[in-house]
């Protein structure tokens, strides 16, 4: 594809205009359902001598009802499962043909994390889902250090009752993550149904599926081209265990990211990126090897400081202001996985970003 091509195919969404409803297409795959009352399962001949775990996971799947093999290993080994009406608590067992497994999957138990009041901005929400526009500054899952304050303590919070269990526990799924200090928009799952649909979508990354990703980033230098794609393994960098790297070999997984050059801002750059893979730190580490990395990024452009001198006052201020990368989850869009529903998200910079997006553009008048 040629770059007047892929800035066609690339038409940049106009955060100028009024914000727009999803927007929604017709289905193209049969949506996963939860499991409800009881599930009987028939072992064939084509089945003779395979795991019962691994049986009912594929005989899950065949009739898109979201049990994943860990779900179903839990149940067997709670005693939920029997074959011929015998409970049989090993996953390993051996089913034959002509068995017949039954089992009933028990009411989600309640999440031990604690729900939180905190603000949330709220882009699309239904029974199966909810998608968020998150702020830069919120840690999206309990760690070490952020045993609370998270968006899934927020989430719990926020939807409450309406959370019907993932994994067999009333808590958000959270399938893709967003850096602490990164915005913009994130799907969660609220029940195990959309779980297991968006996790497929994501592994997938849009590769095959309809999950659709951009980010705007602001980043340090100029580029000879207005498009391009960067392949490189990301694994954990061998001198600084909390970093990423660009890796050869087995030490790094494949990582590939799109860019596209929007405008060019004197000492800087903005760019819309598209993942084709969802690696930690991707775009930062991307960018980062060619050598133009995120403005405001403290571990990937430390060596950039110096750039900032060649900046005005206004953005000098409005970076030191902005405090973190410069990145943001413009456009989020994917197939809903209980309706089948084609959706569509953007969202605008924040104050921060864009009060910096405005400073360099005064800084080439």
């Amino acid at each position: 594809m040629n770059t007047k091509a892929k800035q066609r195919a690339w038409r940049r969404p106009d955060y100028n205009a009024p914000e727009r409803a999803p927007v929604v297409e017709a289905a193209r795959f049969a949506p996963l359902a939860a499991p409800e009352g009881l599930q009987l399962f028939d072992v064939g001949l084509q089945d003779e001598g395979e795991r019962l775990d691994r049986f009912l996971g594929r005989a899950a799947a065949a009739r898109r009802i979201a049990l994943s093999r860990t779900r179903l290993k839990v149940l067997i080994e709670a005693g939920e499962v029997r074959v011929d009406g015998s409970i049989v608590r090993d996953p390993s067992t051996k089913v034959g043909a002509g068995n017949r497994i039954a089992f009933e999957a028990p009411p989600p138990e309640d999440s031990p994390l604690v729900g939180e009041n905190l603000p949330l901005r709220v882009v699309y929400e239904d029974e199966y889902l909810i998608v968020i526009d998150k702020p830069a500054g919120l840690v999206v899952h309990p760690a070490p250090g952020h045993a609370a304050g998270t968006l899934v303590n927020v989430l719990i919070g926020h939807c409450g009752a309406s959370l019907s269990g993932v994994g067999g526990v009333k808590r958000p799924g959270i399938v893709h993550r967003l850096d602490k200090d990164t915005s913009g928009l994130l799907v969660a799952a609220k029940t195990d149904a959309a779980h297991r649909g968006l996790a497929e979508l994501f592994a997938d990354h849009g590769r095959a599926g309809s999950l659709k990703r951009e980010y705007l980033a602001l980043v340090w230098g100029g580029f000879d081209a207005t498009a391009g794609r960067l392949d490189g393994p990301i694994g954990r960098d061998p001198r600084h265990r909390e970093k990423m790297a660009v890796r050869s070999g087995e030490h790094g997984r494949r990582a590939t990211t799109h860019w596209l050059l929007e405008e060019t801002l004197g000492p800087a750059s903005l760019v819309t990126c598209r993942l084709e893979t969802g690696r930690t730190h991707q775009i930062r580490v991307h960018m980062a090897s060619t050598g133009h990395p995120l403005l405001g990024d403290s571990v990937y452009g430390a060596g950039f400081k110096t750039k900032a001198a060649r900046l005005g006052e206004p953005a000098k201020a409005a970076l030191a202001a902005l405090g973190r990368q410069a990145l943001h989850a413009s456009l989020l869009g994917f197939e809903h996985p209980a309706t089948g529903e084609e959706l569509r998200f953007e969202s605008r910079p924040p104050k921060d970003f864009a009060r910096l997006l405005k400073a360099l553009r005064a800084g080439m008048e």
